[in-house]
Protein backbone atom coordinates (compact mmCIF):
# COMPACT_ATOMS: atom_id res chain seq x y z
CA UNK A 1 0.00 0.00 0.00
CA UNK A 2 1.26 3.45 -0.90
CA UNK A 3 1.66 5.90 2.01
CA UNK A 4 0.04 9.33 1.69
CA UNK A 5 2.41 12.08 0.56
CA UNK A 6 1.24 14.88 2.87
CA UNK A 7 1.35 14.88 6.64
CA UNK A 8 -1.84 13.42 8.05
CA UNK A 9 -3.24 12.25 11.37
CA UNK A 10 -6.18 10.03 12.23
CA UNK A 11 -8.10 10.59 15.47
CA UNK A 12 -10.02 7.62 16.88
CA UNK A 13 -11.98 8.93 19.87
CA UNK A 14 -14.63 7.41 22.05
CA UNK A 15 -15.88 6.63 25.53
CA UNK A 16 -14.23 4.02 27.71
CA UNK A 17 -15.28 0.52 26.76
CA UNK A 18 -16.12 1.33 23.15
CA UNK A 19 -13.42 -0.94 21.70
CA UNK A 20 -11.04 1.74 20.40
CA UNK A 21 -7.78 -0.09 21.15
CA UNK A 22 -8.70 -3.32 19.36
CA UNK A 23 -10.03 -1.41 16.37
CA UNK A 24 -6.86 0.71 16.21
CA UNK A 25 -4.70 -2.42 16.05
CA UNK A 26 -6.81 -3.83 13.22
CA UNK A 27 -6.40 -0.58 11.27
CA UNK A 28 -2.65 -0.43 11.91
CA UNK A 29 -2.29 -4.00 10.65
CA UNK A 30 -3.62 -2.96 7.25
CA UNK A 31 -2.58 0.68 6.82
CA UNK A 32 0.71 2.61 7.22
CA UNK A 33 -0.24 3.81 10.72
CA UNK A 34 1.44 3.89 14.13
CA UNK A 35 -0.63 4.28 17.29
CA UNK A 36 -0.29 7.16 19.75
CA UNK A 37 -2.15 6.64 23.01
CA UNK A 38 -4.32 9.57 24.08
CA UNK A 39 -4.97 8.26 27.56
CA UNK A 40 -3.97 10.09 30.73
CA UNK A 41 -3.62 6.83 32.71
CA UNK A 42 -1.83 4.62 30.19
CA UNK A 43 1.23 6.85 30.50
CA UNK A 44 1.88 5.32 33.95
CA UNK A 45 3.94 2.15 34.39
CA UNK A 46 2.44 -0.67 36.44
CA UNK A 47 -1.12 0.39 35.65
CA UNK A 48 -1.93 -2.19 33.01
CA UNK A 49 -5.15 -4.03 33.83
CA UNK A 50 -7.18 -1.05 35.00
CA UNK A 51 -6.22 1.06 32.00
CA UNK A 52 -6.83 -1.77 29.50
CA UNK A 53 -3.38 -1.33 27.96
CA UNK A 54 -2.63 -3.30 24.82
CA UNK A 55 -0.57 -6.36 25.68
CA UNK A 56 3.22 -6.34 25.39
CA UNK A 57 2.92 -8.81 22.51
CA UNK A 58 0.57 -6.46 20.66
CA UNK A 59 2.83 -3.48 21.30
CA UNK A 60 5.82 -5.47 20.02
CA UNK A 61 3.93 -6.24 16.83
CA UNK A 62 2.27 -2.83 16.27
CA UNK A 63 4.16 0.35 17.25
CA UNK A 64 2.49 2.20 20.15
CA UNK A 65 3.65 5.54 21.58
CA UNK A 66 3.14 7.32 24.94
CA UNK A 67 2.49 4.18 26.99
CA UNK A 68 4.54 3.46 30.14
CA UNK A 69 6.47 6.75 30.01
CA UNK A 70 5.94 7.88 33.63
CA UNK A 71 6.15 6.36 37.11
CA UNK A 72 2.80 6.64 38.96
CA UNK A 73 4.44 8.90 41.56
CA UNK A 74 5.19 11.46 38.85
CA UNK A 75 2.93 14.10 37.39
CA UNK A 76 2.15 14.54 33.72
CA UNK A 77 0.79 17.82 32.41
CA UNK A 78 -1.21 18.63 29.31
CA UNK A 79 1.75 20.66 28.05
CA UNK A 80 4.07 17.67 28.44
CA UNK A 81 1.58 15.49 26.60
CA UNK A 82 1.35 17.88 23.66
CA UNK A 83 5.13 18.07 23.39
CA UNK A 84 5.40 14.29 23.50
CA UNK A 85 2.71 13.88 20.83
CA UNK A 86 4.38 16.38 18.52
CA UNK A 87 7.70 14.55 18.81
CA UNK A 88 6.02 11.18 18.25
CA UNK A 89 4.19 12.46 15.16
CA UNK A 90 7.40 13.87 13.67
CA UNK A 91 9.09 10.54 14.30
CA UNK A 92 6.26 8.64 12.62
CA UNK A 93 6.15 10.99 9.62
CA UNK A 94 9.92 10.64 9.21
CA UNK A 95 9.35 6.95 8.49
CA UNK A 96 6.75 7.73 5.82
CA UNK A 97 3.91 6.57 8.05
CA UNK A 98 1.00 8.39 9.69
CA UNK A 99 -0.07 8.73 13.36
CA UNK A 100 -3.29 7.17 14.62
CA UNK A 101 -4.21 8.93 17.87
CA UNK A 102 -6.42 6.68 19.98
CA UNK A 103 -8.04 7.23 23.36
CA UNK A 104 -10.69 8.75 25.52
CA UNK A 105 -8.95 11.64 27.31
CA UNK A 106 -10.97 14.32 25.58
CA UNK A 107 -9.12 17.18 27.28
CA UNK A 108 -5.98 15.98 25.49
CA UNK A 109 -7.72 15.88 22.10
CA UNK A 110 -9.11 19.38 22.73
CA UNK A 111 -5.69 20.75 23.68
CA UNK A 112 -4.06 19.17 20.63
CA UNK A 113 -6.66 20.76 18.36
CA UNK A 114 -6.90 24.23 19.89
CA UNK A 115 -3.36 24.50 21.21
CA UNK A 116 -2.31 25.78 24.60
CA UNK A 117 -0.74 29.07 25.53
CA UNK A 118 2.96 29.29 26.32
CA UNK A 119 2.86 30.46 29.94
CA UNK A 120 5.75 30.95 32.37
CA UNK A 121 6.69 28.35 34.97
CA UNK A 122 5.33 28.83 38.47
CA UNK A 123 7.35 31.18 40.67
CA UNK A 124 7.25 30.35 44.39
CA UNK A 125 8.21 33.88 45.49
CA UNK A 126 5.44 35.50 43.46
CA UNK A 127 2.91 32.94 44.70
CA UNK A 128 3.91 33.49 48.31
CA UNK A 129 3.43 37.23 47.87
CA UNK A 130 -0.05 36.72 46.39
CA UNK A 131 -0.94 34.28 49.18
CA UNK A 132 0.23 36.77 51.78
CA UNK A 133 -1.97 39.46 50.24
CA UNK A 134 -4.93 37.07 50.28
CA UNK A 135 -4.28 36.17 53.91
CA UNK A 136 -4.29 39.84 54.87
CA UNK A 137 -7.09 41.20 52.66
CA UNK A 138 -9.04 38.15 51.45
CA UNK A 139 -9.32 36.54 48.02
CA UNK A 140 -12.09 38.94 47.01
CA UNK A 141 -9.60 41.79 47.28
CA UNK A 142 -7.01 39.83 45.29
CA UNK A 143 -9.67 39.12 42.67
CA UNK A 144 -10.21 42.87 42.45
CA UNK A 145 -6.46 43.32 41.85
CA UNK A 146 -6.80 40.90 38.95
CA UNK A 147 -9.80 42.84 37.61
CA UNK A 148 -7.68 45.99 37.47
CA UNK A 149 -4.94 44.42 35.31
CA UNK A 150 -6.91 41.75 33.43
CA UNK A 151 -10.67 42.39 33.43
CA UNK A 152 -11.25 39.57 30.92
CA UNK A 153 -9.70 36.98 33.21
CA UNK A 154 -11.47 38.38 36.27
CA UNK A 155 -14.79 38.12 34.46
CA UNK A 156 -14.39 34.41 33.76
CA UNK A 157 -12.63 33.40 37.02
CA UNK A 158 -14.92 33.10 40.02
CA UNK A 159 -14.01 35.05 43.13
CA UNK A 160 -13.97 31.74 45.03
CA UNK A 161 -11.37 30.14 42.75
CA UNK A 162 -8.09 31.14 44.45
CA UNK A 163 -5.89 28.81 42.38
CA UNK A 164 -6.87 30.40 39.05
CA UNK A 165 -6.85 33.94 40.51
CA UNK A 166 -3.32 33.33 41.78
CA UNK A 167 -2.14 31.92 38.45
CA UNK A 168 -3.57 34.81 36.41
CA UNK A 169 -1.93 37.39 38.67
CA UNK A 170 1.33 35.43 38.71
CA UNK A 171 1.49 35.38 34.90
CA UNK A 172 0.93 39.14 34.73
CA UNK A 173 3.63 39.86 37.30
CA UNK A 174 6.15 37.57 35.60
CA UNK A 175 5.57 38.63 31.99
CA UNK A 176 3.95 42.07 32.10
CA UNK A 177 1.24 40.61 29.87
CA UNK A 178 -2.18 39.36 30.87
CA UNK A 179 -2.99 35.67 30.77
CA UNK A 180 -5.89 36.62 28.48
CA UNK A 181 -3.48 38.12 25.96
CA UNK A 182 -1.13 35.14 26.09
CA UNK A 183 -3.94 32.62 25.70
CA UNK A 184 -4.95 34.21 22.40
CA UNK A 185 -1.71 32.99 20.83
CA UNK A 186 -2.29 29.28 20.53
CA UNK A 187 -1.01 27.01 17.79
CA UNK A 188 -2.73 23.71 17.10
CA UNK A 189 -0.56 20.60 17.02
CA UNK A 190 -2.45 19.83 13.82
CA UNK A 191 -1.60 23.06 12.01
CA UNK A 192 -0.84 22.19 8.36
CA UNK A 193 -1.87 18.58 9.02
CA UNK A 194 -4.70 16.76 7.29
CA UNK A 195 -6.83 15.37 10.12
CA UNK A 196 -9.56 12.73 9.87
CA UNK A 197 -11.66 12.23 13.00
CA UNK A 198 -13.77 9.26 14.03
CA UNK A 199 -16.01 9.02 17.08
CA UNK A 200 -16.57 5.41 18.11
CA UNK A 201 -19.51 4.59 20.39
CA UNK A 202 -22.55 2.31 20.60
CA UNK A 203 -25.71 4.01 19.39
CA UNK A 204 -27.59 2.75 22.47
CA UNK A 205 -26.30 3.97 25.83
CA UNK A 206 -27.57 0.78 27.50
CA UNK A 207 -25.19 -1.25 25.35
CA UNK A 208 -22.26 0.84 26.53
CA UNK A 209 -23.32 0.48 30.17
CA UNK A 210 -23.47 -3.29 29.77
CA UNK A 211 -20.00 -3.36 28.19
CA UNK A 212 -18.57 -1.17 30.96
CA UNK A 213 -19.88 -3.48 33.68
CA UNK A 214 -18.66 -6.59 31.89
CA UNK A 215 -15.25 -5.08 31.25
CA UNK A 216 -14.73 -4.05 34.87
CA UNK A 217 -15.67 -7.49 36.15
CA UNK A 218 -13.25 -9.02 33.63
CA UNK A 219 -10.53 -6.73 34.99
CA UNK A 220 -11.20 -8.02 38.50
CA UNK A 221 -10.89 -11.59 37.26
CA UNK A 222 -7.62 -10.66 35.52
CA UNK A 223 -6.09 -9.47 38.81
CA UNK A 224 -6.99 -5.79 39.03
CA UNK A 225 -7.17 -5.83 42.85
CA UNK A 226 -3.68 -7.34 43.01
CA UNK A 227 -2.40 -4.69 40.60
CA UNK A 228 -3.73 -1.87 42.80
CA UNK A 229 -2.46 -3.67 45.92
CA UNK A 230 1.08 -3.66 44.52
CA UNK A 231 0.80 0.09 43.99
CA UNK A 232 -0.76 0.59 47.43
CA UNK A 233 2.05 -1.30 49.13
CA UNK A 234 4.83 0.69 47.46
CA UNK A 235 4.55 3.26 50.21
CA UNK A 236 5.31 6.32 48.07
CA UNK A 237 1.84 6.70 46.57
CA UNK A 238 -1.34 8.13 48.06
CA UNK A 239 -4.94 8.60 47.01
CA UNK A 240 -4.01 12.20 46.11
CA UNK A 241 -1.59 11.29 43.34
CA UNK A 242 -3.13 11.98 39.89
CA UNK A 243 -2.39 8.40 38.84
CA UNK A 244 -4.37 6.97 41.75
CA UNK A 245 -7.33 9.23 41.06
CA UNK A 246 -7.98 7.33 37.82
CA UNK A 247 -11.39 5.64 37.70
CA UNK A 248 -11.20 2.13 39.11
CA UNK A 249 -7.92 2.72 40.89
CA UNK A 250 -9.51 5.34 43.15
CA UNK A 251 -12.30 3.01 44.25
CA UNK A 252 -10.06 -0.02 44.81
CA UNK A 253 -7.61 2.15 46.74
CA UNK A 254 -10.44 2.98 49.16
CA UNK A 255 -11.20 -0.73 49.49
CA UNK A 256 -7.57 -1.55 50.28
CA UNK A 257 -7.49 1.31 52.80
CA UNK A 258 -10.44 -0.31 54.61
CA UNK A 259 -12.96 2.39 53.71
CA UNK A 260 -15.30 0.12 51.74
CA UNK A 261 -16.07 -3.51 50.97
CA UNK A 262 -14.99 -4.97 47.63
CA UNK A 263 -18.55 -5.28 46.30
CA UNK A 264 -19.18 -1.64 47.24
CA UNK A 265 -15.95 -0.54 45.56
CA UNK A 266 -16.94 -2.51 42.47
CA UNK A 267 -20.35 -0.84 42.26
CA UNK A 268 -18.77 2.58 42.78
CA UNK A 269 -16.16 1.97 40.09
CA UNK A 270 -18.75 0.84 37.55
CA UNK A 271 -20.93 3.87 38.33
CA UNK A 272 -17.92 6.20 38.07
CA UNK A 273 -16.91 4.65 34.75
CA UNK A 274 -20.40 5.20 33.38
CA UNK A 275 -20.26 8.83 34.49
CA UNK A 276 -16.87 9.16 32.80
CA UNK A 277 -18.31 7.74 29.58
CA UNK A 278 -21.16 10.24 29.75
CA UNK A 279 -18.67 13.13 30.04
CA UNK A 280 -16.60 11.72 27.20
CA UNK A 281 -19.65 11.59 24.95
CA UNK A 282 -20.53 15.18 25.87
CA UNK A 283 -17.03 16.27 24.77
CA UNK A 284 -17.28 14.21 21.59
CA UNK A 285 -20.50 15.88 20.51
CA UNK A 286 -18.57 19.17 20.33
CA UNK A 287 -16.23 17.70 17.70
CA UNK A 288 -18.03 18.98 14.62
CA UNK A 289 -15.65 17.25 12.20
CA UNK A 290 -15.96 13.80 13.76
CA UNK A 291 -17.52 10.98 11.75
CA UNK A 292 -19.63 8.91 14.14
CA UNK A 293 -19.28 5.13 13.98
CA UNK A 294 -21.44 2.55 15.76
CA UNK A 295 -18.96 0.41 17.69
CA UNK A 296 -21.45 -2.46 17.86
CA UNK A 297 -21.51 -2.96 14.09
CA UNK A 298 -19.44 -5.92 12.92
CA UNK A 299 -18.29 -3.98 9.83
CA UNK A 300 -17.09 -0.86 11.66
CA UNK A 301 -13.42 -1.62 10.91
CA UNK A 302 -14.18 -2.01 7.20
CA UNK A 303 -16.19 1.23 7.18
CA UNK A 304 -13.30 3.19 8.71
CA UNK A 305 -10.76 1.41 6.49
CA UNK A 306 -12.76 2.44 3.41
CA UNK A 307 -13.02 6.04 4.66
CA UNK A 308 -9.26 6.20 5.21
CA UNK A 309 -8.58 4.63 1.83
CA UNK A 310 -10.71 7.29 0.17
CA UNK A 311 -8.76 9.89 2.15
CA UNK A 312 -5.47 8.71 0.68
CA UNK A 313 -4.24 6.40 3.45
CA UNK A 314 -4.00 3.30 1.30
Amino acid sequence: MKAPTRRSAVLLMGPTGAGKSDLAVRLAESLPLEIISVDSAQVFRGMDIGTAKPSLATRARIPHHLIDIRDPAMGYSVGEFIGDVQRAMQDIWSRGRQPLLVGGTMMYFHALTTGIAELPEADSAVREDIDASAAMHGWAAVHQQLAEVDPQAAARIHVNDPQRIQRALEVHRLTGQTISQLQQHRVSAFADVKVIEFALAPLERGELHTKIEGRFKAMLEAGFVEEVRSLYERGDLSAEHPSMRAVGYRQLWRYLAGHSALNEATEQAIAATRQLAKRQLTWLRRRAAAQWMDSMRSDVARTIFDALSEGGFA
